[in-house]
């Protein structure tokens, strides 16, 4: 399972930092991802990190402003985000995958972070 926090209503600028723990997998295995879905869009992928540690952003708009980044110790990955623009505002999910897989398998509930202009 995956439980997602840390979302919230902030200004615009500001800065949150989500997490997700996870509990009845391999954490240490398993890559996870941040994705979000604004109201009316499709859910768009954020932000990847393997199982290496190897961080992907898929999205150019959150390139310098977001860092994705886990604790195996924990089994919890993070989301930094980093002056919060207004359409950021979305339902943020995190995400993962089985052992020697890359098919995201395991989902958590999701949290709202809304940027106020």
């Amino acid at each position: 399972q995956l439980q997602a926090s840390g979302g919230g209503l902030v200004q615009a600028g500001g800065s949150l930092r989500l997490s997700c723990a996870a509990s009845g997998l391999t954490f240490s295995d398993a890559g996870m991802g941040w994705f979000r879905q604004a109201p009316g869009k499709e859910r768009e992928i954020v932000a990847r990190l393997s199982r290496n540690g190897g961080s992907t952003y898929d999205l150019d708009s959150v390139k310098g402003r977001f860092t994705i980044s886990r604790d195996n110790a924990k089994n919890t990955v993070y989301l930094q985000m980093n002056s919060l623009k207004p359409e950021d505002t979305a339902v943020y999910y995190c995400a993962a995958t089985r052992a020697s897989s890359v098919v995201y398998y395991y989902w958590g509930q999701g949290t709202q972070v809304t940027v106020s202009s």
